[in-house]
């Protein structure tokens, strides 16, 4: 019954993907707070595809804990959930994005106009300085910035290693930067077709202020993240 679910939600969310993608082509030539309002449509329609067909539901804690100003959110990643989720969690963010996903036709073109910052990993210092001028600007906008600072989607109970753009970020836009755990990958691991019924929580951290050297700012966040993110896996195992 799962397995059936699962393929029911993924039928749903393709055929909505492409129905809205193409549909609201047009939109993209239009201001781009018209393009903002499609990815929210887009992210409401399939979470409630989610709930309805798998019975996936998400759960948010620590709310209060995030700045009324701008601020850098460093995200734990261990689902396609915790990308398709940010709509919802924010009202305009800029997320850091692998710059092979701008090439997508149709999806790329939504990227592109949302303003989301491209990163390519390959290309070194170069690629580094791009995407920090493209947050700089997305700052000033009064947008927050939104990272996996492991680059990639992790089991539940490993770390990826976080990368050093995470630690460029802080000290080039120096604002807070809020520590997000979650469990996500219990209900919707990586590259898994099956999803799991369940509540993926989602825990928002004490923001960690401007101002640390890099090697105590990588040595709090990751200790942040990951400290919290097995408190909710072990939560998670509790409740069966």
């Amino acid at each position: 019954m799962t397995a059936l679910r699962s393929l029911a939600f993924d039928a749903g969310f393709y055929a909505w993907t492409a129905l809205l993608g193409i549909g609201a082509l047009p939109l993209l030539l239009g201001p781009r707070r018209l393009a903002v309002r499609v990815g929210r449509l887009w992210v409401d329609v399939a979470l409630f595809l989610l709930a309805r067909t798998v019975g996936l539901a998400g759960e948010l804690r620590g709310q209060d804990r995030r700045p009324e100003a701008g601020a850098i959110y460093a995200f734990k990643h261990q689902s396609a959930w915790d990308t398709l989720v940010l709509m919802r969690l924010f009202d305009d963010p800029a997320v850091v994005v692998k710059r092979e996903l701008m090439a997508v036709p149709v999806f790329g073109w939504y990227l592109r106009r949302l303003g989301m910052i491209p990163i390519d990993r390959r290309a070194g210092a170069a690629a580094l300085r791009r995407m920090l001028a493209a947050a700089r600007d997305r700052a000033r906008r009064g947008r927050d910035v939104v990272v996996f600072p492991e680059g990639t989607r992790t089991a539940p109970g490993a770390g990826g290693g976080y990368l050093p753009g995470i630690a460029a970020l802080y000290r080039e836009l120096a604002v807070p930067v809020v520590p997000v755990a979650l469990d996500s990958g219990l209900y919707w691991g990586r590259r898994a077709l099956v999803k799991r019924p369940g509540r993926i929580v989602v825990s928002f951290l004490p923001a960690i202020e401007p101002g640390l050297d890099r090697a105590a700012f990588m040595a709090r966040l990751e200790e942040a993240i990951e400290s919290e993110t097995d408190r909710l896996l072990a939560a998670a195992a509790r409740l069966g």
